[in-house]
């Protein structure tokens, strides 16, 4: 096995620097980068000047590539290129981004006069914080939801639980946050929950379990926001394995030896059931890590990486997307690793260094 994680670990390298250099590629042939926005800001500002003092005169910038840089100093164009890095040709910038990349070093925003390390760990706190508990309590209520879905299908308990999962999974993330916040965010009824950020302003003078306390106060309404719409496919998953692995003839040979139903279910089925419920972990925990965030954030006023790495691409600071992509990429590898080894602790029987040979 160590010499497997050892292999996985290795081939995280190329795969990494390759979805790099595929992203690389594509932005690069995208218009509207950091120099022609940069452009467009100051021919909006002399046309202006230029209205403004009554002059109408123009002048063409022949030998510019960008468009609306007429009337622009070429040496103005120039020193714009040199301030974004863009100088150099293509290839250059590619080679030097993946020695820089090598060692964790992402460069400065373009927009936002910092360097993008510290602009991602600034972030880090609150997706971590949705992501991770969104995706805890998702598997803590699907599981066992899922479960008793299967051993109970058929029942009033099982038609009444799906149509309230129906009803939860059809109403949009961001839609059920609005709701929450009109019900329990002093919005038209109650105002139990703060509306915003991830603390309270007082944080640092509160005790310990105060802490602990606003914290979970502050992630109450997002996180719930989060899970209520991510749940369904999840419970739906664990029940449908489970009645797969129930009808199967070594659940029927093990009744019939006599072992008590919980003894079935949970010493023979729930192992090979949860093996597919294990397969879509790196997925879900992805998906709300960083994408099914992005309006949660926004409404609840939670600036994380999701709010940002969108900001970034509309604005094209390409240090941040670059360097949020690497992380996101970086982290969707690891916990696909994690997810695979957790396939030997529930099974095992799975050896996947045993299979490769």
């Amino acid at each position: 096995m160590l010499a497997y994680i050892c292999k996985r670990l290795l081939l995280i390298i190329p795969t990494l620097f390759g979805i790099l250099i595929i992203n690389f590629i594509i932005i690069q042939a995208a218009p509207g980068g950091p120099v022609e926005q940069a452009i467009a800001k100051l021919e909006g500002f002399e046309g202006a000047t230029s209205r403004f003092a009554g002059g109408g005169a123009e002048v063409s910038m022949g030998g510019s590539n960008y468009r609306g840089a007429q009337g622009l100093d070429p040496s103005l164009i120039k020193e714009i290129e040199q301030q974004y890095g863009f100088d150099k040709p293509a290839p250059e910038r590619l080679w030097i981004m993946i020695q820089h990349y090598a060692h964790f070093d992402f460069g400065n925003s373009f927009f936002r006069d910092a360097k993008v390390t510290d602009l991602i760990l600034e972030k880090m706190p609150v997706s971590i914080s949705l992501g991770l508990w969104s995706t805890l309590i998702m598997y803590l209520v699907s599981i066992p939801l899922g479960i008793a879905k299967a051993t109970r299908h058929g029942t009033p308990f099982d038609v009444w639980t799906s149509s309230a999962i129906i009803v939860g999974y059809a109403i949009p993330a961001f839609l059920f946050a609005i709701l929450l916040i009109v019900v329990f965010a002093g919005g038209s009824y109650l105002d139990w929950f703060p509306l915003r950020g991830l603390t309270s302003n007082n944080f640092d003078q509160l005790s310990l379990g105060g802490k602990v306390l606003d914290y979970f106060w502050h992630l109450a309404l997002p996180v719930t926001a989060l899970v209520i719409g991510n749940f369904a496919t999840m419970t739906f998953l664990t029940k449908n394995s489970f009645l797969d692995e129930i009808g199967k003839q070594y659940v029927v040979t093990a009744k019939a030896k006599g072992l008590s139903n919980n003894r079935v279910l949970y010493g023979h089925v729930f192992r090979n059931a949860m093996l597919l419920v294990i397969a879509g972990f790196p997925s879900a925990f992805i998906g709300i890590f960083f994408t099914g965030s992005l309006l949660v954030e926004v409404i609840f006023s939670l600036d994380g990486l999701g709010l940002m790495s969108f900001e970034a691409a509309v604005n094209r600071d390409y240090p941040v997307v670059f360097g949020t992509l690497f992380i996101f990429t970086l982290l969707g590898l690891l916990v696909k690793l994690i997810g695979d080894l957790t396939y030997s602790l529930v099974d095992p029987r799975i050896d996947f260094e045993r299979r490769e040979h």
